[in-house]
């Protein structure tokens, strides 16, 4: 028995006599005092802070029914070929100047199902890739991305500036970035919050082929991706050379066999910014993209470099966030219309 057991037993048999002799007294028991409880060192803990309202969407200039850029890639390489090759030196400059003025990267998927939940202010862009090159992506001895890739290159600005999220959709067909089957690589680009996007097997001109070929073709595109990834999900396609099926919808939903596909968005080639998803003007089946280029070359004026001078001196209004994904706000003088699945969350000031 150690002494503190031993000095509590022994109280207990003191009360208990004293209690005896007073009741063989005839007299009452004496009054027993309460014992007040030891305060208690612990403090309160306070709850999270709570989050600050997002601002009046009129002060950040509001408008979620605005334009967005869709922006298209090809090959990252030091000495282009085409207009649709960039170098790494204009693919990465392009990237800084989009982190500049305050746009956030999102996927074609969650740009077209309207899941854009930015801050106030902000305003998304679509980056996509065609084609699946090695260019675009490739593992190095590290398990990462190699470097000199476009997706590294993306990653590397990403982390120079807080906000600019390292995603993009990657539009694939068979042997994507020169693998055997993609299935290295097609995980990683899943697993990091990249989108794997269809693009066909073959690369086919849905025009030049009938509808059940066409959807064939669809579908083999898809049986490809999810070879490397059993159960994705494919929920976007890239046009081959932006030219949809003589059925259009066909390319957002059809099937072959047991290969049934159901698509978000349908991407062009384009030449223009795309309109807001909440917006009557969204058409899921044909969304516009601007070709990567510089100020100068060929149809530059329909490039990104024209667009972006153009979205920034507000020409043509781009998509501003107002930082609350509940609601959609826009300028009531604008004029624009918002979609019926929308229209519960409109917000005109």
């Amino acid at each position: 028995m150690n002494s503190a057991s031993g000095s509590v037993r022994a109280t207990a048999a003191v009360l208990a006599i004293a209690a005896a002799c007073w009741a063989c007294a005839g007299r009452p028991e004496p009054p027993v005092e309460p014992v007040a409880a030891p305060a208690s060192s612990a403090r309160p803990v306070a709850g999270p802070p709570s989050e600050p309202p997002p601002p009046d969407p009129a002060a950040v200039g509001a408008d979620e029914l605005g334009l967005v850029p869709i922006l298209m890639y090809h090959r990252i390489v030091e000495r282009t070929e085409s207009v649709y090759d960039r170098t790494p030196a204009a693919f990465r400059a392009e990237l800084e100047r989009l982190a500049a003025e305050g746009y956030v990267p999102v996927t074609a998927t969650e740009y077209a199902t309207g899941r854009i939940d930015l801050p106030a202010g902000a305003h998304p862009v679509v980056l996509t890739f065609d084609d699946g090159d090695p260019t675009q992506f490739a593992l190095g001895p590290d398990g990462g991305p190699a470097p000199g890739t476009a997706i590294a290159i993306l990653l590397d600005v990403a982390a120079r500036h807080p906000g600019f999220r390292p995603v993009a959709s990657l539009y694939v067909n068979a042997a994507p970035f020169g693998s055997a089957d993609g299935s290295g690589l097609l995980p990683w680009l899943r697993d990091h919050g990249f989108e794997v996007g269809n693009h066909t097997r073959d690369h086919t001109n849905l025009a030049s082929v009938d509808d059940a070929r066409a959807q064939e073709a669809i579908a083999l595109g898809q049986r490809e991706i999810q070879r490397a990834l059993p159960g994705h999900r494919v929920t976007s396609l890239a046009l081959p050379f932006g030219v949809a099926p003589v059925n259009g919808a066909l390319a957002g939903r059809g099937g072959e066999g047991d290969a049934a596909y159901d698509h978000a968005c349908v991407l062009l080639v384009g030449a223009n910014p795309a309109p807001s998803p909440h917006s009557t003007d969204f058409d899921p089946l044909n969304t516009p993209r601007i070709r990567s280029q510089d100020a100068t070359g060929h149809e530059a004026e329909y490039g990104s470099t024209a667009w972006l001078d153009k979205l920034a001196a507000a020409q043509g209004g781009r998509y501003t966030s107002d930082g609350d994904p509940g609601r959609i706000s826009y300028p009531a003088a604008r004029g624009a219309v918002v979609a019926p699945a929308f229209a519960d969350r409109a917000n005109a000031y």
